[in-house]
């Protein structure tokens, strides 16, 4: 399959429920649903579960590449995410991220990946904040390669080879 949008996605309804989209990125097509508690099919994921899983491979991804190119005898790295809203609290949207990792790592280096995730591309886009331009048009959006990722992800090591400096604290 040939991806329409390179480094974007389309998302278009089904028909087959009030929510199921089909959603095309990445040269591949997958759905995304609400639960059937709240009048979908539960055919996929929730798009709050999606923004989870974006955060969770790309911060399971940086974390690989930094152990790889620093030779640490890294085995699995296991992230999950969860995200929840908090009233009162200014933004309500928290998302919190647990980290396994196996390897013969002495404390240092556990602490290092640590704070690698917390410069892991798609949490800087969280927590920087970032802007959407809407309008009504079926022209095609302009994207970032889908390589642009695995660039930014690469700036950890090599700074200036992404758009982000990953080395600043």
């Amino acid at each position: 399959m040939t991806d329409p949008l390179p480094g974007g996605a389309i998302a278009e309804e089904t028909g087959a429920s009030r929510f199921q989209i089909r959603i095309e990125t990445g040269g591949t097509t997958i759905l995304a649903d609400e639960p059937v508690a709240a009048g979908g099919l539960g055919s996929g994921p929730t798009p709050y579960e999606l923004l989870c899983s974006a955060l969770a491979a790309c911060t399971t991804m940086t974390l690989r590449l930094y152990a790889t190119q620093k030779g640490w005898p890294v085995g699995a790295i296991r992230t999950q995410v969860g995200h929840r809203r908090e009233t009162g609290v200014t933004p309500p949207d928290l998302f919190t991220r647990r980290i396994a990792i196996d390897g013969d790592l002495d404390a240092e280096q556990r602490a290092r990946l640590i704070e690698i995730a917390d410069r892991c591309p798609v949490h800087r886009t969280l927590t920087g904040g970032a802007r959407v331009e809407t309008q009504a048009s079926a022209a095609t959006p302009p994207c970032e390669p889908a390589v642009t990722h695995m660039a930014d992800m690469e700036a950890l090591i090599a700074v200036g080879r992404g758009s982000f400096d990953f080395t600043e604290h």
